[in-house]
């Protein structure tokens, strides 16, 4: 086979989107439109790949991150036109791919069958839709070539009733599409080149056209206005949620879940409703999320037990840990097996050792704690003094009373116990009790005042 080289048109204005974000950098499942198909594109192993843009090139260029060959079309004059500004680019042995930047269903399965059947000539990626509209329709012949692209507004009753439809996408060799597209005219009141002028002008010169049907339709959707946009992302949540239960996930409701990034699970997890992923999350065996939660950029170990409600930020959690309900853990947090966070409890860039405990009202920050502690409600490690963030070390086996303020910088050495309502300014020592109260009193005889009346 020859070389493959893809060329992905990202010029389009998309007004309809009513946004000053370009239309391609919209995301879906936490992706830009353009991303998910330069991802696609990539996983042909292209040998380039040029991206077509226009006026907001420098957004695009700025915001993308990936490699890629940009390629800028300083006039709008059509799909035809914006693939020949990028042909002078393509190596004249390649086989040329065009897709588009706002289809970002498209599917590498479906792209590899059109890129082998541009072998024998030029192929197009069809779908069959139950109701094609007003689509273009395609017609193919006794051989099953494509014969002709027929414009709704053109095509007869018997024509109408054709579900199948073209795409846009099509692949070619670079020889044979640049000579076709050097032919095409702007015949129409746009005065703009047609790529899908192509078409007639191969079958014309006798050059076989393929069309090679998607396997699920929805995979050639364009995307110009928010609601395609939703639709779009529904039907990539679907993808993704499908592939889980294919691998061993059970998910309360499939429609529920969503995955803004890479998700990657052990066996038997299960996943509650309204979850959400972001980044890149690893989750190991029989792993349980529940209800209502968020996860970004973390690893959660075998067995863990994240209760509802509960934001999990740029965590390292080991086996056997449970969390929350109405958790926050964020970003630098380390816990150790079988540590247990309850709810409303808030910890950062804290390390918790082996069967901790820190059950309800918290908040740990900057800290490092030893193994088997108890830290009781209230507590607050006080690490910033108003200029510069300070840091607690707590030793194995510590006590910490409820409502205890532990004021940075500040160690406590293993076994040692802090006293309900103390505030520690100073080390505490293994084995010792710190209590850091004002002493009580007792006032006998006290009037409580009387409420004033209204004025």
């Amino acid at each position: 086979m020859r070389p493959l080289e893809i060329v992905i048109l990202a010029a389009g204005k998309g007004t309809r989107m009513r946004s000053q974000l370009p239309k391609v950098l919209h995301p879906i499942a936490g992706q830009s439109m353009l991303g998910h198909v330069v991802a696609t594109a990539r996983a042909l192993s292209p040998r380039a790949i040029h991206v077509v843009v226009g006026d907001d090139g420098q957004k695009l260029q700025g915001a993308f991150q990936q490699p890629v060959n940009w390629v800028t079309q300083t006039e709008q004059l059509g799909t035809g036109h914006a693939v020949l500004q990028a042909l002078p680019e393509i190596s004249n042995d390649a086989t040329v791919l065009v897709l588009f930047g706002d289809v970002p269903l498209i599917q590498q399965e479906d792209l590899s069958r059109c890129v082998h059947a541009a072998e024998e000539g030029v192929a197009i990626v069809s779908a069959h839709f139950n109701d094609p509209a007003q689509l273009g329709r395609i017609i193919r012949g006794s051989d099953n070539q494509v014969v002709e692209i027929v414009e709704f507004a053109d095509a007869s009753a018997e024509q109408r009733d054709i579900k199948e439809i073209n795409s846009g996408i099509m692949a070619a060799s670079q020889k044979q599409l640049k000579q076709l597209l050097d032919a095409v005219e702007p015949a129409n009141a746009q005065g703009e080149y047609y790529l899908t002028d192509v078409i007639a002008l191969a079958v014309a010169q006798s050059i076989p056209v393929s069309g090679v049907a998607v396997q699920q339709a929805e995979s050639v959707h364009g995307v110009n206005d928010r609601h395609q946009l939703a639709a779009a992302e529904r039907v990539m949540q679907r993808r993704f949620a499908e592939q889980l239960m294919k691998e061993g996930v059970s998910l309360a409701d499939p429609a529920r879940l969503d995955i803004r990034g890479q998700l990657s699970t052990g066996t038997d997890c299960f996943i509650d409703v309204n979850v959400v992923f972001k980044g890149e999350v690893t989750l190991g065996n029989n792993v349980t999320i529940g209800p209502g939660c968020v996860i970004e950029d973390s690893h959660l170990g075998n067995d863990v037990l994240v209760k509802p409600n509960t934001v999990i930020e740029g965590a390292q959690i080991d086996a056997k840990c449970q969390l929350g309900p109405f958790a926050r853990i964020r970003p630098g947090t380390v816990l150790d097996e079988d540590v247990r966070i309850g709810n409303f409890v808030e910890t950062k860039k804290a390390r918790l050792g082996k069967g901790t405990k820190a059950g309800h009202l918290a908040y740990l920050g900057d800290a490092t704690i030893g193994a088997d502690c108890n830290i009781g409600a209230g507590t607050v490690t006080c690490n910033y003094d108003g200029m510069n963030k300070h840091h607690t070390n707590i030793g194995d086996d510590v006590f910490v009373g409820t409502n205890s303020t532990l004021v940075a910088p500040v160690t406590i050495e293993s076994g040692a116990f802090v006293a309900a309502g103390s505030t520690i300014t100073t080390k505490v020592s293994t084995g010792d009790l710190a209590v850091g109260r004002g002493k009580q009193r007792n006032i006998t005889g006290w009037t409580r005042p009387d409420k004033r009346a209204k004025k």
